[in-house]
């Protein structure tokens, strides 16, 4: 009895001494005291495969490229933390599986089990926390609105009697649902499933505007065929810090994302990866010249990024 009590202890604190994947990840005991996967990292590790979440059409953060292969800064951002569930599961054979999301079935799907990491521009704010997690914020936006230049819109305020787009279920509708409300514009509320067809309904005159995350809307106008032609007006409507999203309850994918963006401040790899996105060349050709904002410069240098 005293062996086997020994060779298990020996077992395990030669694990930790190794400081192989198993020290990294926390594990839970079963009814013998063997330590084993579980959640997420024991999902992905019995089926060698993480299945991420992205969007069509939000640039720079998660869209397709010609090619059809979902690319962006969220993309990227997903894709290191693959890496290091790679690294502390010790398979590089694990694969990555794309499956596309919406602001109607995100959350859905990430806490259904059928996405693993969602990769696209979602609000982390308290409401949602209630039945997700979310990775240290990558992003802070907030609710503006898209207009044609000739609409000669200068405020929300000008939108009175009017029609805007809003993509469903998203923070920008409960944003102009609540300065409607509020100083009862009488606005009228159009609702898509996406970005591209909230574009398309402003561009066609179906809306006079489209209430979008800032740096989407930015995104859209640049590639438009016209920049030119849009303007995006001043106000705020909302506050929106983004992250990349996973399942509640999950101790051992917290810590490991955690450790991710820490290293990724801490070697300024994610201002690196920001500025790919926000201020080079996109694969359009296009620059949106996005420089990083004070506040999330504060965020990233939080989680360790050196000072400048």
């Amino acid at each position: 009895m005293k062996s086997r009590i020994l060779g298990t202890a020996l077992t395990i604190l030669a694990a930790c001494c190794v400081g192989g994947p198993i020290a990294h990840v926390a594990l839970a005991q079963d009814a013998v005291g063997v330590e084993k996967l579980t959640g997420t990292l024991k999902k992905i590790k019995d089926t060698k495969t993480i299945t991420l979440g992205y969007r069509d059409a939000s640039v720079p953060f998660s869209y397709l490229n010609a090619a059809r292969t979902p690319i962006g800064y969220s993309i990227d951002l997903c894709l290191v933390i693959v890496e290091d569930i790679r690294g502390d599961l010790g398979d590089d054979t694990i694969q990555v599986k794309y499956v596309s999301v919406n602001p109607q079935n995100r959350i859905a799907m990430v806490a259904g089990g059928t996405v693993d990491l969602e990769c696209g521009t979602t609000t982390n704010n308290a409401e949602r926390k209630k039945l997700v997690s979310f990775s240290p914020i990558t992003f802070v936006s907030g609710t503006k609105l898209l207009a044609k230049r000739s609409s000669k819109f200068k405020s929300y305020h000008d939108l009175r009697n009017r029609t805007v787009v809003v993509t469903e279920a998203s923070t920008n509708e409960a944003a102009i649902k609540a300065v409607n409300a509020k100083e009862g514009l009488k606005i009228t509320l159009l609702t898509v499933r996406d970005n591209d067809q909230a574009f398309e309904a402003m561009d066609s005159g179906k809306a006079d505007a489209w209430a979008g995350d800032d740096a989407i809307l930015y995104a859209a106008a640049t590639e438009a065929k016209r920049p030119q032609d849009f303007v995006v007006l001043g106000d705020y409507l909302s506050y929106d810090p983004y992250g990349i999203m996973y399942r509640k309850n999950e101790p051992a994918l917290d810590a490991l994302v955690k450790r991710t963006f820490e290293k990724l401040a801490e070697t300024r790899e994610l201002a690196r990866i920001y500025e790919q996105w926000f201020i080079r060349k996109l694969p359009s050709g296009k620059t949106l010249g996005i420089s990083m904002s004070p506040q999330l410069r504060a965020i990233f240098e939080a989680m360790g990024q050196p000072t400048e």
